[in-house]
């Protein structure tokens, strides 16, 4: 059952890098400034990053030991969030998106209201 359990889990982060990565690229074609690196090719880990502007910063982290989400503004954190909570607010972001026109200032004005 446990090794069953440990090659979903491994599964379930490979799928969350890559959605990821195809987030950073969405988010690049709207404007952002945003980033998603993995180590190595195995995608057992990424580090995704979005700038909002105004020094406005989302950085979600996944790996085998966690994930994280944390937002900053003027190098301040805003909202520390893990695991089932963090996912949901990328959701939130990601829903965000889909109804946002192309401005990224636009974008801010709306998380802030979330906020």
């Amino acid at each position: 059952m446990f090794i069953r359990l440990a090659k979903q889990h491994s599964q379930f982060v490979q799928d969350l890098v890559m959605n990821l990565q195809a987030l950073a690229i969405v988010l690049e074609r709207k404007g952002y400034l945003a980033s998603c690196y993995t180590c190595g090719d195995q995608m057992s880990s990424a580090s995704f990053m979005v700038s909002l502007g105004d020094n406005h910063l989302i950085r979600f982290l996944v790996s085998d030991y966690g994930i994280t989400w944390t937002e900053m503004r003027d190098d301040r954190e805003l909202m520390k969030l893990e695991g089932a909570e963090a996912i949901a607010q990328l959701q939130e972001l990601a829903n965000l998106l889909k109804h946002q026109p192309e401005s990224p200032s636009t974008y801010t004005a709306v998380v802030a209201q979330a906020v």
